[in-house]
């Protein structure tokens, strides 16, 4: 049987008309956090086998992990990842990572921030008794240089592979230590086949990448692949994708953009691959062929044409898709001058035909991203918000009679 999504009923906090298509809202099942003075926006989230929703967040330098079993409303005590206290990453392009293996056993993934300017450490810890303790954490990068490893993305297979990717500065230490010029950073990888047990040693993935947007994973039926803002020509800073299980073949350039820039856009790129194993990729650009957010699938050698996402005037931005089956969500975030909001558009063809788009809820306060959830039998909307508070919506999903 096929799967399809309807906007039956999205829980949030009345956000005011909309022509753009309002979604009926109410404010019982708000999943407000108690607002605290250092707790980070950015949050890491994921949805389990069993529909439960799991978040990762830091709070007073300190990571903690928490679950719920009613789509937010009530979460589980949290608990201490991090042992002794430490700066974690925690804006929404180097957020925490967690993930949850069909067994049970629950990933987390962070970065530390040192304190030399842009230096940092990959910290990886799991749990297997179901997030009631988690073991020490490790740092993941292997070559103990104080630099720049930072922005990591993490994926499993479920069935115990386990693959984490990051940006990293040591071959550009290295070459300049020789006195010579190295643009951007690198992509490293390392993995574990037994749910983070133990690692592989570090891999070079692929040099001249650009050294401050986001990574992303999704693993598809040829291997786990990362979306990342590559140099391209010395300066121009578009997207590519590479294979970790084909490194050899290199990267294969995603958008054409020809976005010319000698800085850090620090806007990552988001990526998702569905039920027919094609990918999905979002991501932002300023450049002389487009300016804007877009969406795009890839499927082979085939593309579709990329497709702007939200109102321009808004400044969309740092959109994120997840996929499962025919079923794609998009979601973005805009700013209309006074207030915030967080929209969404959702596909039941695998990306070949959308939604109008919604308007899920709004914020005049500081915001993080919206984040889509999807899973076996749900799908969920996650936006932290420094008034409301972490807001949680689901989306309900039916059987698509026509495609059974």
């Amino acid at each position: 049987a096929g799967w399809a999504f309807t906007l039956v009923s999205v829980i949030a906090v009345a956000a005011g008309p909309d022509t753009s298509g309002q979604v009926q809202q109410s404010a019982q099942q708000v999943a407000s956090a108690p607002k605290h003075a250092k707790t980070a926006l950015a949050v890491g989230v994921t949805l389990d086998q069993e529909g439960r929703l799991w978040l990762a967040k830091a709070v007073n330098q300190r990571l903690l992990v928490s679950w719920s079993e009613d789509d937010g409303k009530r979460f589980s005590e949290p608990v201490t990842v991090t042992p002794v206290p430490e700066n974690i990453g925690n804006d929404g392009e180097n957020r925490p990572k967690v993930q949850v293996a069909h067994d049970g056993t629950v990933l987390v993934t962070w970065t530390q921030l040192l304190a030399e300017k842009y230096a940092g450490n990959i910290k990886f810890s799991r749990s297997t008794d179901s997030g009631r303790t988690f073991s020490e954490p490790i740092v993941l990068n292997d070559d103990g240089r104080v630099t720049s490893h930072r922005f990591d993305s993490l994926a499993i297979d479920g069935k115990g592979r386990v693959v984490v990717a990051w940006l990293d500065a040591r071959d550009r230490d290295a070459m300049r230590e020789k006195g010579g010029e190295f643009k951007g950073i690198s992509l490293y990888s390392s993995q574990s086949f037994d749910n983070g047990a133990h690692f592989e040693p570090n891999r070079q993935v692929h040099q001249h990448t650009c050294e401050c947007c986001r990574t992303a994973l999704a693993w598809t039926g040829e291997g786990p692949v990362v979306l990342l803002r590559n140099i391209f020509g010395g300066s121009t800073r578009d997207f590519a994708v590479v294979n970790l299980d084909k490194v050899a073949e290199g990267v294969k350039r995603a958008t054409r953009d020809e976005w010319q820039i000698d800085a850090c856009p620090h806007n990552g790129g988001s990526l998702a691959t569905d039920g027919r194993g094609q990918l999905h990729l979002t991501w932002f650009t300023s450049g002389t062929a487009a300016q804007g957010q877009f969406y795009k699938r890839i499927s082979g050698n085939r593309e579709s044409k990329p497709m702007a996402l939200g109102d321009a005037d808004a400044q969309p931005d740092h959109a994120a898709v997840v996929a499962h089956g025919e079923t794609v969500i998009l979601t973005w975030r805009e700013f209309d001058g006074n207030a915030y909001s967080a929209r969404m558009l959702f596909s039941n063809d695998g990306g070949e035909t959308w939604s109008k788009p919604w308007r899920l809820m709004r914020s005049a306060g500081a915001s993080d991203y919206p984040v889509p959830l999807i899973s076996n039998n749900k799908a969920l909307v996650v936006w932290n918000t420094e008034n409301e508070g972490l807001r949680v919506l689901p989306v309900e999903r039916v059987i698509n009679r026509s495609g059974s």
